[in-house]
């Protein structure tokens, strides 16, 4: 028979400060059933899930000595290769739990840079997820990034061999994050040079936003004919995707499925990302898309509506915004369900209300349009097989010398045409 392989397991303690009263049971479940998902996406054996009542954090442990013995307890009863404290731990708090419970001690920051740094595939990702990461241990002193030995990946928080070397040369710390930046610089340099030659096409930016695992992916892959990884966990889409599509009036788009967002991101990751996540707001059309279907869709708009504030996107108050109610079809009699007319229900998998959703993706796009009039050399053929491609003709005539054209164009498209100097 074949060798068993060794799957690293998990502990999670979640704990509950006592003055938290507005703290329901509902989003309690909510916040364990979803670092439970966390741990699963980065391969990892969940052991136990223990709700740990916390009177007052203390400094030096976060929690007091016989909470950490009552824990040490579990510890020993489950042996898990990782414990996961589903809060912030301060540097001291993690070395000093570690040293009581004799085991590795990590903090819902860490895990979430974790599966970052197995999910990141583009250059620029590898970069911010290890830049993320660095920045978050550099204060921990934890030698991490020179001993990854595991096939899953990842941003080395889980430990390794050499687990028992704590200490390790700041300065050899602070030379890497220097570099990252330079790195990372150059390749934002590239982006944004990507970012003006896209400016000078026709073709709108349609943007994709969402807390994660609420189905972007799926749709977006319906939508474009793609084949972006899709799975049912968190952060399965990590590095931004770019397609073309076609909307039903004839306009070609550029449409962009991004990375999920989540309740309390790191401020690491949201620093490290800000690049990734600025093409969101150059986008002509945001697509909002949640998972209706979830007990926990108000919360997880919320979560969303305060990613895109960081980007100075007022969610109330920007026209470009699209709220989708993905996932509908799990819902109980849907079909004669009323939604509010500023909502677009949709079901990714089975196509439903996706054509009424590119309608308003195309009613929001011709709103940039303005009525003009255009006079081009008969003789200019390029020229006005770029108008019918790429404008709404309202009235055409021909004599032997010009073409005169009425049409319905975007301020983009006109600059375009005027810059190339066809008129």
């Amino acid at each position: 028979m074949p060798e068993s392989v060794h799957m690293e397991s998990a502990l999670i303690v979640q704990p509950i400060s006592s003055d938290q009263k507005l703290i329901q049971s509902l989003q309690l479940n909510n916040n364990i059933e979803e670092t439970q998902g966390l741990v699963r996406a980065i391969d990892l054996k969940l052991l136990h899930t223990h709700v740990q009542k916390l009177s007052k954090a203390l400094p030096a442990h976060l929690f007091g000595k016989g909470v950490c013995q009552n824990i040490l307890a579990l510890i020993e009863e489950h042996t898990p290769d990782v414990l996961i404290i589903n809060a912030a731990l301060s540097p001291i708090q993690q070395r000093n739990l570690e040293k009581i419970w004799h085991c590795k001690v990590i903090d819902r920051t860490a895990l979430i840079l974790e599966i970052f740094g197995a999910r990141a595939q583009t250059k620029e990702g590898k970069i911010q997820v290890e830049l993320a990461a660095l920045s978050y241990q550099r204060s921990r002193f934890v030698r991490s990034w020179t001993h990854l030995e595991r096939q899953r990946g990842g941003a080395g928080f889980m430990g390794g061999p050499g687990e028992t070397q704590i200490e390790v040369d700041r300065r050899l710390i602070a030379d890497k994050i220097s570099k990252l930046k330079k790195d990372l610089k150059k390749v934002r340099q590239n982006r944004e040079l990507q970012r003006k030659s896209r400016e000078k096409t026709p073709f709108p930016i349609i943007a994709l936003v969402g807390y994660t695992n609420a189905g972007k992916s799926t749709l977006f892959n319906l939508l474009t004919g793609s084949n972006v990884f899709t799975e049912d966990l968190p952060f399965a889409t990590l590095d931004p995707t770019l397609r073309a599509l076609k909307l039903p009036d004839g306009t070609m788009t550029i449409m962009s499925d991004t990375v999920g967002f989540i309740s309390n991101l790191p401020t690491q990751l949201i620093e490290a990302f800000r690049a990734t996540l600025e093409q969101i707001t150059y986008a002509d059309v945001i697509v909002h898309v949640r998972d209706y279907a979830s007990e926990h869709t108000a919360s997880q708009k919320q979560d969303v509506i305060h990613v895109l504030k960081e980007m100075k996107i007022e969610y109330d108050h920007d026209p470009r915004i699209i709220e989708v109610w993905n996932k509908i079809d799990c819902l109980d009699d849907y079909e004669n369900r009323t939604f509010p007319p500023h909502i677009y229900p949709t079901s990714a998998l089975s196509q439903k209300g996706t054509e009424k959703l590119l309608e308003k993706i195309s009613e929001i796009l011709s709103r940039e349009k303005r009525d003009v009039s255009l006079k081009i050399s008969a003789g200019n053929g390029k020229a006005i097989a770029w108008v019918h491609k790429h404008a709404d003709i309202l009235k055409e005539l021909y004599n032997e010398d010009y073409a005169y054209f009425e049409v319905r164009i975007s301020e983009k498209d006109l600059g375009q045409f005027q810059e190339i100097n066809l008129i």
